[in-house]
């Protein structure tokens, strides 16, 4: 009888746990859930190895969710989108600010990887990246500068201005232009991530060698789309306005 109610007690111990566990990861998984790459981590090799993705998807990005879940459930911001909380970045904390690029931006970079899908002067981005730079390559060589010039960690990116044209910046830490705190507005079609976790692994500290080996690895049909989403987006009527939508809102 003694062994079966310690086995009773253990029993209900084990499930007790594995509940609070569910609970807590279901926790962290809303408002914000960390998506599904959409590949295997050896998809890019060997541009950017497998061990490097898997590390950088399921402890970087994951912690990047986990962590904004906590700050909005701490300041009651759950109504807010993720873009919402962007463009109001000055109007939220850091852990808000730091957390919510982090999410969007590692989210951006994992749809523009891909080894099958070379750039097109024919697409819409295409003719837009020929009409604003010339080529491909002079972007290229103006994405290669802007991350290998970004001191620290940051970002490099491809995005459309307010006024419908193609730029390249740099941005520091998990910032990006739709940002309100970020001096280059517009909204990220393409970016790639500077930060030492993205390439430490296979590259050390050789960021030129990571930089052109991801330039080669760019998924110019995804860019594509997202310029001609970025073009349709209310966001680009947004961005430029010094009073946004959010100050009808209570923060």
């Amino acid at each position: 009888m003694k062994n079966n109610f310690l086995k009773y007690n253990l029993f209900m111990a084990i499930g007790f746990l594995m509940a609070c566990f569910t609970a807590t990861v279901q926790a962290q998984q809303y408002p914000f859930a960390l998506p599904a790459m959409p590949y295997g981590y050896n998809a890019i090799e060997p541009n950017i190895d497998a061990r490097t993705m898997e590390i950088h998807h399921t402890r970087h990005h994951a912690a990047y969710v986990n962590n904004l879940n906590h700050a909005v459930k701490a300041g009651n911001y759950e109504k807010f989108s993720l873009e919402e909380l962007m463009l109001n970045a000055s109007r939220f904390n850091d852990a808000i600010r730091n957390n919510a690029g982090g999410h969007y931006n590692h989210t951006l970079f994992w749809g523009i990887l891909s080894l099958s899908d070379p750039f097109n002067p024919d697409s819409e981005v295409g003719k837009a990246v020929v009409g604003n730079f010339g080529g491909v390559d002079s972007l290229n060589r103006l994405l290669d500068k802007a991350g290998a010039s970004r001191f620290g960690s940051g970002w490099a990116w491809l995005y459309v201005t307010p006024d419908r044209n193609l730029a390249v910046c740099s941005s520091p830490n998990q910032d990006n232009p739709i940002m309100d705190v970020s001096p280059d507005r517009g909204i990220p079609i393409l970016g790639i991530d500077v930060w030492e976790h993205a390439y430490y692994l296979k590259y050390q500290n050789k960021r030129g060698d990571y930089l052109s080996s991801v330039l080669d690895a760019i998924n110019w049909a995804r860019v594509n789309s997202n310029y001609i989403n970025a073009l349709k987006s209310p966001l680009l009527r947004e961005i430029p306005l010094l009073q946004h939508p959010l100050d009808k809102k209570n923060i």
